[in-house]
Formats: structure tokens, C-alpha cells, sequence
């Protein structure tokens, strides 16, 4: 066992440029910046288009759900070892974003000629998951190409906080836009999004230094990616923690929607109102997490995070009575929520980066997305059959008690030690 934080003297000595000030890595910022904030408003007028315009059902909507994460399990793999071979990552996401762009356009498009149907809001989900599955994958290691070594950990965390400040702004211009504009119509902002990102991409200068070896074929490829995750303790802890949070958080979306218009009578406003605690929570872990895990260990601040998973889908499932009680104790569990993802998510991309070699790092990234992001899949469609079949809030609880399974596989790790320590 090695201490992943000892670094030789030519690193100790190195004091990169603060990231506030680089370039670069302000544009791979406001790019991810703008197109969260383009998501947050998908993100409520996709689901509010197919239940309230198009009458989706329970199924429907697990189905929408599904559709989004479906790219993972069908060309995760393949897009890990993509990555690996790029020489240069950078065309390859411009591409992703104005194919994506392109995707999202159709939407209102549909709208204004009456073709929109819930089929044709799958479709364009499934379009852009893969887009977003082949952008994530080339964008890990393309990151260590804009940032130091040193830097990582608050890379993330910046990242986090774009991600949390587009869910606070995210979901009220969303609300608004709905009511404004309707739900078809706001779907174009985020296809606006997508083209920003892509000119903000194409501006960073930063050299891509990397080198693939030499491609021994894709299944190799693949095969070592999914050998170095099995075989790394840490990494099958996190990939375990991952993809039982994403599978009862694939069941808990398909049905929040529809539970929060049907159940508990909240207008889509509110809706975006108490998404957007959500994103107020995100914002402030991402602004303690780096200080958390530089005294606590990424270890122990990950392992704390799992432990508050389970309120939110909780205090939904608990909700009743008036809307202003509903509204108060949900946007409180929200903003929970969004500091208790920002304080896994955080420490998880760093040990990810320190336990993973250089030339894997692109193959295991997409190796663990093909995991947790896929069984979004699995759980979007359990989350539309149960719904059915054994109403909307007892399938919230099975999602609260599912969630709080996460904290065995920390138990069982080397994870639930506070150092943080690489098993390389």
C-alpha cells in the first residue's frame, strides 16, 4: 500500500497557476456550466411535456426515463476504449454537443407541426444519452490534459459547482418558461446550450498530450478496463455504491414527476422550486467538500455522504396535507440532497483518478459509467412497473429503505477507512 498523496519533489515543489485564473479551464467550466442549465430545464419540461401535454403514463415515464440512460449499457464500453485512442478528445465532444443540440431542436419542432409524441420524446432522449455517454468518456481523460494533477480534486468540485448552480437557476427559469412559453418551446434553451458548449469547447487552446498505445482491438480494450475495476477493491466499493444509488434514483425520477402533479397536487413551478434546493445544497458542498476532504480524508467524506441519501426520497414519500408544508419540508430534504451528492460525487472522481493508471483512465471511467449510469435504465423501468402495479408513494419507500444499502458496500471496502490510501 502506497500513499497516494506523496508525491516526488519536482511535483512538491510545482505551483501551478490558480484555476480561477486559467483560461482553459474556465472555458471547460462555463461549457459545462451552460449545458447543466440547459439539463435543469429539460430536465422538468421533458417529463412535463409527456405527463401533462402527451398524457404519459406511470409506465411512459419510466420508459422517458430509461431511454436516457439506455447508451450506457449499449456503447459505455466501447466508448471507454474510444478514448484511450483518441489522440486529441476536444472534436469528438463538439461534435457530441451540436449533434445533441440538433436532437433537442426537434422537440418544439414536433410541437408546432403535431407530431410530438411520447415515442418521439424516448427517441430524442435516447439520441442525447449517447451523446452524453461518448462526451463524458472522452472528456475524463481530457481533463487531465487542462488541469495539474494537483488541481484535480478542485476541478471536480468546480465542476460540482456548476452543476449546483445550474439547479438553482436551472429549475425557476424552467417554471417560468414553462408558463410562459410552454414545455415544447423552453426545450429549445437547452438545445441553445448544447451550441454554446460546443463554442466554448472549441476555444481551449490547452496542446492534448495524449498518447495512446498502441490499440491491441476493442474487446481487449474493453476486457481491460472491466479487469482493472474487478480487480481493484476501491474501484468495485465505488462502482458498488454507484449503481445502487443510480438504480433506486432511476426508480425515485420516473415516478416524481407524476407523483408531485398527481399526489400531492404541486404546480410545475413549485416543481422546479424545490429542484432548485436542490441545487442551493449542491452549491454549498461544493464549496466545503475540497476543505472536507483535505481534513477529513475523501474516504470518510464519501462515506458520510451515503448515510443522507436516503431523506430525501423519505420526506416525499411523508409529504401530505398543505402545499406550503409539502413545499417546506421537501425543499429542506432537497437541499440535503444536493450537498449529500456533491460530497460523494467529489471525493468518488478523485479516488477514481488516483487509483486508476493514466492509460486506463478513459476505460475505466466509461467501464463504471456503463455500470451506474446504465442501470439508470433498469431502474427507470422498475421504478414506471412498480408504480403501476403497487401505487406511486409505496414505491418511494422502497426507494428510501434501497438507497440505504449503499453504506455495505462502503462496509466492505477499504473505503471505510478515513485514509486515503491507493491499492495500485
Amino acid at each position: 500500500m502506497k500513499r497516494s498523496l506523496q508525491t516526488s519533489s519536482d511535483t512538491a515543489a510545482f505551483q501551478p497557476v490558480p484555476l480561477r485564473r486559467q483560461r482553459d479551464y474556465r472555458l471547460l467550466l462555463s461549457a459545462r456550466a451552460v449545458t447543466e442549465t440547459g439539463a435543469e430545464v429539460s430536465r422538468l419540461a421533458v417529463p412535463l411535456t409527456a405527463a401533462v401535454l402527451l398524457g404519459a403514463s406511470p409506465t411512459q415515464m419510466g420508459v422517458l426515463t430509461a431511454a436516457t440512460s439506455l447508451p450506457y449499457l449499449l456503447i459505455g464500453l466501447q466508448a471507454g476504449a474510444l478514448a484511450d485512442r483518441l489522440r486529441r478528445h476536444r472534436p469528438v465532444m463538439v461534435a457530441c454537443d451540436l449533434v445533441a443540440a440538433v436532437a433537442m431542436a426537434t422537440i418544439p419542432a414536433a410541437w408546432i407541426t403535431g407530431m410530438l409524441t411520447v415515442p418521439w420524446l424516448i427517441a430524442v432522449a435516447f439520441v442525447v444519452g449517447t451523446c452524453s455517454v461518448i462526451f463524458r468518456a472522452v472528456n475524463f481523460p481530457h481533463l487531465a490534459t487542462v488541469v495539474h494533477e494537483s488541481q484535480r480534486t478542485e476541478a471536480l468540485a468546480g465542476f460540482q459547482s456548476a452543476f449546483a448552480v445550474a439547479s438553482v437557476g436551472g429549475p425557476g427559469l424552467a417554471g417560468l418558461l414553462v408558463q410562459l412559453i410552454t414545455a415544447p418551446f423552453a426545450i429549445l434553451v437547452n438545445a441553445a446550450s448544447f451550441l454554446l458548449s460546443a463554442f466554448l469547447i472549441r476555444r481551449i487552446s490547452t496542446p492534448e498530450t495524449h498518447t495512446p498505445a498502441p490499440p491491441p482491438g476493442m474487446w481487449t480494450e474493453i476486457r481491460e478496463g472491466l479487469g482493472t475495476l474487478a480487480k481493484n477493491p476501491v474501484l468495485r466499493a465505488l462502482c458498488g455504491c454507484g449503481i445502487t444509488i443510480n438504480f433506486f434514483g432511476g426508480v425515485y425520477m420516473a415516478l416524481f414527476v407524476i407523483y408531485a402533479l398527481t399526489v400531492l397536487d404541486l404546480p410545475g413551478g413549485l416543481i422546479g422550486a424545490i429542484t432548485a434546493c436542490f441545487g442551493v445544497g449542491g452549491l454549498l458542498g461544493a464549496a466545503v467538500v475540497p476543505r472536507l476532504t483535505r481534513r477529513f480524508g475523501e474516504n470518510r467524506v464519501l462515506a458520510c455522504a451515503t448515510l443522507l441519501f436516503p431523506l430525501d426520497y423519505a420526506v416525499t414519500a411523508l409529504a401530505d396535507g398543505p402545499v406550503w408544508r409539502s413545499l417546506l419540508f421537501m425543499s429542506a430534504s432537497a437541499m440535503t440532497s444536493g450537498m449529500a451528492v456533491v460530497a460523494f460525487a467529489v471525493p468518488m472522481g478523485a479516488i477514481i483518478f488516483r487509483e486508476t493508471p493514466a492509460e486506463l483512465r478513459g476505460r475505466v471511467n466509461a467501464t463504471m459509467s456503463f455500470m451506474i449510469q446504465g442501470i439508470l435504465t433498469l431502474g427507470g423501468l422498475a421504478g414506471g412497473l412498480l408504480g403501476e402495479s403497487l401505487g406511486l408513494r409505496p414505491v418511494l419507500w422502497i426507494s428510501a429503505a434501497g438507497v440505504l444499502t449503499t453504506i455495505v458496500w462502503i462496509g466492505l471496502s477499504p473505503l471505510r477507512h478515513s485514509s486515503s490510501t491507493s491499492t495500485r
